[in-house]
């Protein structure tokens, strides 16, 4: 798949490489839920960015909005328990985090979903993982950023705490722990803009989606 991406200035490298998790950054969201942020957690993210444009295969897929079906706007792939992952830094990635969150967690990171957004016009609407075991507990979402900066958006389902939105790409990392996906949800959101392509992947334990 042909893309355009404007590397970063920061991350010249060609080696992908995962560097230590000691400088994450705690923020309390309110309601139990809690992020951890971590700028260009992964060295040569967008080296690892052009091997999955080009390495994975992605599914467009459509759903069902207002009684017509239309596109889901991005590129999706998916890898479930023991499904071996497409590139060997995504299985170091989800080894290293295990590792660092294993005992806060209580049990490893054991799927990969992957996200395409092409460009501006690629997004996806305010939801929380919620439809398996994170609508009843608390648990964590790790987000590896590849390519261009995105918004990612974060807004309470109670009224209280105040919204948040952080811009990752380039091997950025965010982790949403807690009650997050039950009390708060997230979106990436479109924009006219213009933007280059990012993929987002999406580690998480096993029951979460």
């Amino acid at each position: 798949m042909a893309v355009h991406l404007q590397s970063s200035l920061f991350d010249q490298g060609d080696e992908i490489a995962v560097r230590p998790l000691g400088g994450l950054r705690r923020e309390h969201l309110g309601h139990g839920a809690w992020i951890d942020v971590l700028p260009q957690w992964l060295q040569g993210a967008d080296t690892l960015f052009g091997a999955l444009a080009d390495g994975v295969a992605w599914r467009a897929e459509e759903r069902v909005m207002y009684e017509r079906v239309v596109a889901v706007p991005r590129l999706q792939a998916f890898f479930g328990e023991r499904e071996p992952l497409p590139h060997p830094a995504l299985e170091a990635a989800r080894t290293a985090l295990s590792a660092h969150y294993g005992a806060e967690l209580g049990e490893p990171f054991t799927t990969a979903g992957l996200c395409y957004y092409r460009d501006g016009r690629d997004g996806v609407a305010w939801h929380g993982d919620s439809s398996g075991r994170g609508s009843t507990e608390d648990t964590m979402v790790a987000i590896l950023s590849l390519g261009a900066p995105r918004h990612l958006a974060l807004r309470p389902r109670r009224p209280g705490p105040v919204p948040v939105r952080r811009q990752l790409g380039h091997g950025d990392l965010v982790v949403m722990g807690g009650s997050c996906q039950r009390t708060w949800e997230h979106a990436v959101p479109k924009t006219a803009r213009a933007v280059g392509p990012r993929i987002s992947v999406q580690f998480r334990p096993a029951g979460v989606r």
